[in-house]
This record gives C-alpha cells, structure tokens and sequence, in this order.
C-alpha cells in the first residue's frame, strides 16, 4: 500500500515551521559571523597586530568566512550534508569549553559566550531541521 510509504516519508521531514527557524537560525550564524570577520580585516589593515601574531590573526580572520560558509549550506540545504552539523557543533562545542576553562585569560568570557551561543543555535537547528537525516542512505534525494 502506498499510503504507509507517503505517510513515512511525511513523518521524517520537519514541519515546515520548524525547519524554517532552523535554517532562519543558520542564516543568521552565517551573517552574524561576518561581523567578527570584518572586524578582523580592520585590525589587520590598521597594523595594529604584532609582527608574531599577524599570521595567528589572518588564519583566525580567514576562517570567520569559512564558518559563515558553513553556516550558510546548512541553511541551505540541512539535510544533504553529512558530518558538517556534527563538526561545527565539535568545534563550536570545544572552544566554548575551553574558553570557560581559561576564563581568567583575555578575551575568554568574550569567546565563551558567543561561542556558546552559536553552539546553542547550531544544536537548537540541529534538532529542528532533523539534521541527522542527512546520515541516511536517502538523504540526497531530499
């Protein structure tokens, strides 16, 4: 009967509420990370890094874009791209820990609290647009 196989495929995508707040929340991730990524090229182009730092500080600058790109896809697409939610969430998940754990040094709580934060909207879209589904044999054709 073809009935259970449309009523199983309805049962596993998200409502379309939740996986508009889910991509509406990986949107803003991507736009709100260009913000730091601006900041960045201003405090490149006005000298003010150390000649021993300015590399550390392009590689950090640089990879604000690449977050915004990840960011971005996901929004996008969240159920095409296997490994991608789960790697964000590591990392974003890993520096939020190791910032509280070196809460006592410069720009600690800073990081802390935005990377909290973009971990938390990351797992909240995580769940909302089912991005697990994107580990599923099928997950292309959706």
């Amino acid at each position: 009967m073809t009935v259970g196989a449309d009523v199983s495929t309805t049962a596993r995508q998200p409502a379309p509420w939740a996986d508009r707040i889910g991509r509406g929340l990986m949107a803003l991730n991507a736009a709100a990370t260009l913000v730091p990524f601006a900041g960045g090229i201003m405090v490149m182009i006005a000298d003010s890094v150390s000649d021993d730092r300015v590399i550390t500080e392009a590689w950090r600058t640089f990879a604000y874009i690449v977050f915004a790109g990840l960011w971005a896809v996901l929004a996008v697409a969240p159920r095409r791209q296997w490994g991608l939610w789960e790697l964000l969430l590591f990392q974003k998940g890993a520096i939020t820990v190791y910032a509280f754990a070196m809460w006592d040094m410069p720009d600690a709580p800073t990081t802390a609290f935005i990377d909290l934060t973009v971990t938390a909207t990351t797992a909240v879209a995580y769940v909302l647009c089912r991005g697990w589904y994107a580990w599923r044999a099928d997950a292309q054709s959706r």
